[in-house]
């Protein structure tokens, strides 16, 4: 008797436990973003669009956090009168953390992304559109920096689509408290559709891209200031050719920012990244058309009108300009995140105020 009421017992506690170390998690993610471009070209067309994403998660985590399983949509809309245009697009992915170790697997929103991918690798246009790594997240962080690991694929093999994934690799590490390693590595495939004509090949693209960098963020009074530069190294294949495409180019990247005044400049000098656009488009080349240009300066000046721990609000323009074209962008952009977290802060205003919401585009 004592034996089964001790077993009891223990087995309430445990279900209380248990019971205690769940915790219901949401969020709510908002993004519209205006552009109006100009002064474009065939690759990058003048047009003007308002894009809205909507983002509403819900889910469970247990044990402090430590296990998450997390569930909602991903709703985009472009500027229409009517419906027209709009994709709803499922988010369901499982999430573990546990000693620095990040691993996520299923339809996983791109904000968990330690390191967003240079416009080389990602363009603006397609981080519109596909806002989920549809596969699987590794990361480590550590006070020094992170590293982490995906695998995004993209499309099914069907009659009509082919297959396309990439594996991508993302670092930065302070080496000092100035000095900075990291860079990119992506392989990116697309294959044949199913039973596809004789005419159709595989193709193979692969960057290799090391940055050396300076963070003097800490050593200013600005909030930030950070030069970053390294070579981009492109292995491009059609396999039905059999021919190996291997341009390259040196890229360099520098931000500085001042209360809410930001500006960046990126610049590439080198060779056409994406010798197989003509032919494949976006399909495969996954950066922005703007590097198949020998030299390409993009200058943005932003100004973050509100900017606090779940909005950034925020205008901006930007210049691009190559070796044979100018393009002029403007912008006004906003970004609404809140969470459960937030929500149980929400009468300190100091704690909403204590940290600055980063857009992801």
């Amino acid at each position: 008797m004592r034996n089964r009421l001790f077993s009891i017992v223990l087995s309430l506690v445990f279900c209380c436990h248990f019971a205690v170390a769940q915790e219901l998690v949401w969020s709510v993610d908002y993004n519209a973003l205006f552009c109006n471009r100009e002064g474009g070209d065939a690759q990058t067309p003048d047009q003007t669009f308002l894009h809205m994403r909507l983002a509403p998660a819900v889910g469970l985590s247990i044990m402090d956090g430590t296990h998450s399983f997390i569930g909602g949509i991903t709703y985009t809309q472009p500027l229409n009168n009517n419906w027209e245009g709009h994709k709803v697009a499922p988010m369901f992915y499982y999430l573990l953390r546990h000693n620095g170790w990040h691993f996520a697997m299923g339809f996983v929103p791109r904000t968990l992304l330690a390191g967003q991918a240079p416009r080389y690798m990602w363009s603006d246009s397609i981080s519109y559109h596909q806002p989920n790594v549809r596969g699987v997240l590794v990361q480590k962080f550590n006070r020094s920096g992170y590293a982490e690991l995906f695998l995004d694929w993209r499309q099914m093999q069907s009659e009509t689509r082919r297959e396309a994934f990439n594996v991508t690799f993302n670092s930065r590490f302070h080496l000092t408290p100035i000095l900075t390693l990291g860079g990119h590595v992506q392989y990116n495939h697309l294959a044949k559709r199913k039973n596809a004509p004789e005419s159709e090949s595989v193709n193979d693209d692969a960057t290799i891209n090391p940055m050396l960098g300076l963070d003097f963020s800490q050593r200013t009074v600005l909030d930030s200031l950070a030069v970053e530069a390294g070579a981009i190294i492109q292995v491009q294949r059609d396999r039905a050719d059999h021919r190996w495409r291997t341009p390259a180019g040196f890229a360099l990247s520098a931000v500085a920012r001042w209360r809410w005044l930001e500006a960046q400049e990126q610049l590439f000098v080198g060779k056409d990244l994406f010798p197989l656009y003509e032919k494949y488009g976006s399909e495969l080349n996954l950066g922005d058309p703007y590097y198949r240009y020998k030299v390409y300066s993009r200058t943005d000046i932003k100004a973050h009108i509100v900017n606090n721990s779940f909005v950034d609000l925020y205008a901006s323009l930007s210049a691009h300009a190559t070796d044979k074209t100018f393009g002029f962008w403007q912008q006004i952009g906003v970004r609404f995140f809140f969470d459960n977290i937030l929500w149980l802060h929400r009468k300190d205003k100091g704690y909403l105020n204590g940290s600055k919401l980063k857009p992801i585009y």
